[in-house]
């Protein structure tokens, strides 16, 4: 699937409260807490030739869901953020806001929100075996913060 846009999105990291947490609380958070991100402007961008999406200023995120003991080698933030970026949205709301924000996409499938994940990253970064093995990680973990945002059941108006 390829992934058109004209800038890459504008974010700003949003800050972990290790203050005040003590040693230990410092030292869990600083192994258990990923960097969230804040997109600051609307992003644009279209999924094949005809297909123009935006995600919405204000929409946090986290980038790729990479084991902490693996981001010494893949960070979250790397080759994978824009695949992590619509992954992210799409397994929040379960469907892309369409460019206007008046309409979205029909509800999708976990299945097709993680192939839709290895396929931006492999037009992004032409690494198709990484890719593969992420995408192979997300089908069997991702379940859990799959069924955790179906639980929230958040509406994408909620993100507009």
């Amino acid at each position: 699937m390829q992934i058109k846009f004209t800038e890459y999105p504008h974010m700003k990291p949003i800050r972990m409260a290790t203050k005040d947490k003590g040693f230990f609380g410092g030292i869990w958070l600083w192994i258990m807490e990923t960097r969230r991100w804040e997109i600051t402007q609307d992003w644009a961008f279209s999924l094949g030739d005809t297909q123009h999406f935006v995600i919405p200023k204000g929409f946090v995120f986290d980038g790729a869901s990479v084991p902490k003991y693996f981001r010494s080698y893949l960070s979250p933030m790397g080759v994978l953020l824009i695949g992590g970026l619509v992954h992210d949205y799409l397994y929040k709301y379960e469907t892309l806001l369409m460019a206007g924000k008046k309409k979205a996409l029909s509800k999708k499938t976990q299945k097709w929100c993680d192939q839709t994940f290895r396929d931006i990253n492999i037009d992004q970064n032409g690494f198709k075996i990484i890719n593969w093995l992420a995408y192979l990680a997300l089908r069997g973990g991702g379940w859990l913060a799959w069924r955790k945002h179906r639980k929230n059941n958040l509406n994408w108006k909620d993100s507009v």
